[in-house]
């Protein structure tokens, strides 16, 4: 239970790793979890995944910009309309940028400070109950949102505060996995648990698409029908924590607890810069992260505005990414247990350099090869980001997870402004949305060289670490 006396010191036996290497056993990793306490840890992925499928992708925005469009009176068309938002007057397409801007923004600062905190505290599994139970809190509290002028400022409360909440608590989640698994079981417990997560997130969106789609018959508005559908992935949040926080244990803190929270965050910073491999890999991995946050943010404006595509297929496509992500992951796992995460990484970004090239040469108004190419970004998507978070464990300091996956998190969200960013310019200057998509390939091309320059088994050893046996 969570605050027992006895979930704080960890399993009774410990794993113990026959390792070549002279190299001493990461203090922070207290191997032999059970299969209990795994469940518990895939099971949070499972639990947070239809939040930001549901609400941050797909209906998040569609709420948002209904409501406003509600309150300023043109519901049919709202071009160049603006609302007022804490006394500044905002455009209504532009207002779900602005609100998940400016969660991006307050998310980089807390990130750190989170983490630190996380590293130093015997009560990890209160602080990812904390930010889990808020952050599904606010969500749920959609249910109560009327659609009366002004409602549109509480919405984008709720969706920029719920994100913080999210982000804060990835934090303290990633950074059970090298306190869980051993060096060589990383991947595949990292490949399980984004497996899970996309399978949730096809299944919830799927039962939204479908109670949005019999709304009328219900009785009810389809706005109300995306209102209610947002606020139950907060109840789905939270049951589901519930589930994680009786099953994954707490481990000791194994920082020196009396050096203060600030002077810990300030030496973990400028610790970095003594690990060069690690900074090099974020790096590479701060490219091709945000190279996939574009590609997905902008899938639907590029099958709308490029493609000329109905709302149905862009929906299926959608649909169809998340149930191949689920087995692209598992996939990628095999692969990785045959030839190392570090090469099946970078076999995945070359699957996303052909993604994006294939995107190019789409043809108009053809659903087929929109679903093809939904496929292949399904099977690369999930595996690249599940063996590049069990390649980052290895390359943390002992006891210092929570705040390297802190700016692990920095790396992948707080930059994920750059690629939309440079997509507009492109189709600004060219006129081409295809132009902007090919412009992409450099995400991953950059990123890929930058990660074949990571001297990865030394890069390991460098933070103290044992290798797996395979990279």
């Amino acid at each position: 239970m969570v605050g027992s006396a006895a979930s704080s010191v960890g399993p009774p036996t410990a794993w113990t790793w026959k390792a070549r290497s002279t190299l001493p056993l990461p203090s922070d990793s207290q191997f032999g979890s059970t299969r209990r306490e795994r469940l518990g840890w895939y099971a949070y992925d499972w639990a947070n995944q239809p939040f930001i499928t549901t609400v941050m992708t797909v209906l998040g925005t569609v709420y948002l910009t209904r409501l406003a469009s509600v309150a300023a009176g043109c519901a049919e068309d709202c071009s160049g309309v603006q609302v007022d938002m804490l006394g500044a007057a905002v455009p209504i397409g532009s207002l779900w940028a602005y609100t998940t801007s400016a969660s991006v923004l307050i998310t980089v600062v807390l990130l750190p400070i989170v983490g630190a905190a996380a590293d130093r505290s015997p009560r990890k599994r209160r602080m990812l109950a904390g930010f889990a139970f808020t952050g599904s809190a606010l969500v749920f509290a959609f249910v109560f949102i009327g659609a009366g002028s002004g409602q549109y400022g509480l919405a984008a409360f709720l969706i920029l505060a719920a994100n913080i909440a999210y982000g804060c608590s990835i934090v303290v989640y990633d950074s059970f996995l090298p306190q869980l698994a051993a060096p060589d079981d990383r991947d595949r417990m990292s490949s399980v648990g984004w497996a899970f997560a996309y399978l949730a997130a096809a299944v919830f969106l799927l039962l939204n698409l479908v109670s949005i789609s019999f709304a009328e018959r219900l009785g009810v508005s389809e706005l109300t029908a995306v209102q209610y559908g947002m606020a139950a992935t907060g109840l789905w949040w939270a049951g589901w924590t519930v589930f994680v926080l009786v099953r994954l244990p707490d481990r000791r803190p194994v920082v020196d607890t009396s050096v203060s929270l600030l002077r810990q965050l300030g030496s973990t910073l400028a610790e970095l810069r003594h690990y060069p491999y690690t900074l090099l890999f974020l790096a590479a991995f701060l490219l091709y992260s945000d190279g996939i946050s574009t590609v997905l943010a902008l899938v639907g404006t590029y099958g709308d505005q490029e493609l000329h595509l109905g709302a149905d297929s862009l929906v299926m496509a959608i649909l169809l990414v998340q149930f191949v992500n689920f087995g692209g992951a598992l996939a990628m796992k095999q692969i990785a247990v045959r030839i190392g995460a570090y090469k099946t990484v970078m076999l995945g970004l070359v699957g996303w350099c052909g993604v994006v090239v294939g995107a190019y040469w789409l043809p108009e108004r053809e659903v087929l090869p929109f679903l093809a190419l939904g496929i292949g970004l399904g099977c690369v998507m999930g595996g690249t980001q599940a063996l590049s978070r069990s390649l980052y464990s290895q390359l943390i300091p002992p006891g210092k997870s929570a705040a390297y996956f802190g700016v692990y998190q920095i790396a992948d969200r707080g930059t994920s402004w750059i690629g939309p960013l440079m997509f507009g310019l492109v189709v600004q200057i060219t006129g081409s949305m295809r132009a902007g998509v090919a412009g992409l390939v450099v995400f991953f091309a950059l990123g890929l060289v930058l990660l074949a320059l990571v001297p990865m088994r030394r890069a390991i050893e460098a933070v103290g670490n044992v290798p797996p046996h395979r990279l």
